[in-house]
């Protein structure tokens, strides 16, 4: 017969003492964690970002769609006093999604959320989430992000098509990349992403604020899968492109194929991609080949690069 062990539920505070020192700083580490628990690819823009003379806890981006995400985080019950500093930083920083992360959401705060959920245009939403820390009998504590209030996508998607019917070609990338980060997310667990957008491009988090792996379709019928390079700053991108440069033949070597180096000196970003020919207005079954494409380079494109980024660290976070 099969043994099973006794879950605990642990105490918050007997993991993290404080929540500004100790939380924070954990929850920016696992980002991409949270992404994941709410189906959103999510990252970190800045920490401890100021709203007039308050203070919000993490400022990320939605890759996905290249929005605002704030997030604002309690190690203790919701309450009235960080609902209405939410609702300030969501209209301080013009937010596209709001997430309120609390050991326990109460009734009242929930039925807020919901309200927001239902009240806002289909463009803004409002996710409570609980974090737990859980352990089996005596092995390593492990986290676990619970979404308690998420959107009603389908509610929203409605909405929107009232609102703003999308074009035909619009729904065309929207199905293609929905196949695609529901291919990279149930089998090869490169994403959390969960919902395709009608826009010609998808950016997945690398683990390093300011460098993501994106795949698009360009001008001149030209499929794209890249690592792009945008730290904010054109000296560090410029820099973090040429430790790259340097060792270009051997990237070359490692991935398989030759890859079109774009330094792009006359822009702040940088990227290092691979291109083939493919639009979105071709036939069903090149674009099936353009996806499995996409997916086997953008595997590749992080098994290569994965262990060059944290070589950069220092570049990277300067």
């Amino acid at each position: 017969m099969t043994s099973f062990g006794i879950l605990q539920r642990l105490e918050l505070r007997d993991i993290w003492k404080n929540e500004a020192k100790d939380f924070t700083p954990w929850l920016a580490e696992h980002i991409q964690e949270l992404g994941d628990s709410l189906g959103l690819e999510l990252e970190l823009t800045q920490r401890e970002a100021n709203v007039g003379d308050f203070s919000l806890d993490l400022l990320a981006k939605d890759l996905g769609t290249g929005k605002i995400v704030i997030i604002e985080n309690q190690l203790s019950r919701t309450d009235h006093d960080h609902l209405g500093k939410l609702l300030t930083y969501a209209s301080g920083f013009d937010a596209s999604t709001v997430i309120w992360i609390a050991e326990t959401i109460r009734d009242e705060h929930r039925q807020a959320l919901e309200w927001l959920n239902q009240r806002t245009d289909s463009e803004t939403h409002f996710f409570g989430v609980v974090v737990e820390v859980l352990k089996i009998d005596f092995s390593k504590p492990a986290f676990n992000f619970k979404p308690i209030v998420f959107p009603n996508e389908w509610q929203k998607t409605q909405r929107k098509r009232t609102e703003n019917s999308i074009s035909p070609r619009g729904e065309a990338y929207k199905e293609f990349f929905q196949n695609l980060i529901d291919e990279l997310r149930e089998n090869h667990r490169f994403t959390g992403a969960k919902i395709g957008q009608p826009q010609n491009w998808y950016s997945f988090a690398s683990g390093h604020a300011g460098v993501t792996y994106g795949a698009s379709f360009g001008q001149g019928a030209q499929a794209r899968v890249e690592l792009y390079i945008d730290l904010g700053d054109f000296d560090k991108n410029k820099l973090l492109f040429d430790n790259f440069m340097e060792n270009k033949n051997l990237i070359e070597e490692e991935f398989g194929e030759t890859f079109t180096w774009e330094r792009l000196d006359e822009k702040r970003a940088s990227r290092i991609a691979i291109y083939r020919p493919g639009s979105i207005d071709d036939d069903k079954e090149v674009l099936v080949a353009i996806r499995a494409w996409m997916i086997e380079r953008l595997l590749k494109f992080k098994q290569v690069f994965s262990k060059r980024l944290k070589k950069h660290q220092k570049i990277i976070r300067a």
